[in-house]
């Protein structure tokens, strides 16, 4: 369990993070057109997962937009932005912010992947949503840069998850 916190409160979630140099299990997640979306569909690339509670609020999409900016110039990267928000919200959003280098992902269903992953929350006004959480994989799937955000209202260490991918 990783201890965090919500605007200077303290949360936590229900595990911790995969770590560095292990392979990232394997999910199913929602794409905004419905579709199901696993991390085998990403098979060959390499991946940044960039994980929020939601598009909703200003770090989150701030997230969203600097990765969006920085993936374009990103060889052979997707960035997977991962939340438990309706694939409609996260629809909306990229539309809105004229977002199109990154991928919504919806864990709305049954919350399956935050808890795997280790990064549900599960005491604090946001239980249930994910915490602020940035990996980075390689083509095969194991895990290169490993950050659990420790204040949900932080921006993540940007530098040094894409420093991984130079």
């Amino acid at each position: 369990m990783a201890s965090i916190t919500l605007g200077g409160n303290p949360a936590e979630t229900n595990g911790s993070i995969p770590s560095l140099n292990t392979t990232a299990a394997n999910f199913t997640l929602t794409a905004v057109d419905l579709s199901s979306k696993s991390l085998n569909d990403y098979d060959g690339f390499r991946k940044i997962l960039n994980i929020f509670p939601s598009v909703d609020t200003g770090v989150c999409a701030a997230s969203a937009r600097k990765f969006n900016e920085e993936a374009s110039s990103l060889e052979n990267t997707k960035v997977l932005c991962i939340s438990r928000d309706l694939p409609f919200a996260q629809s909306r959003f990229c539309a809105a912010e004229g977002l199109e280098n990154v991928e919504m992902l919806s864990d709305f269903k049954d919350g399956s992947f935050g808890k795997e992953y280790g990064l549900e929350i599960t005491k604090s006004a946001f239980t249930g949503l994910h915490s602020r959480v940035v990996l980075v994989l390689n083509e095969k799937n194991e895990v290169i840069y490993s950050e659990q955000v420790p204040e949900i209202g932080q921006e993540p260490d940007y530098a040094s998850a894409l420093k991984t991918l130079a």
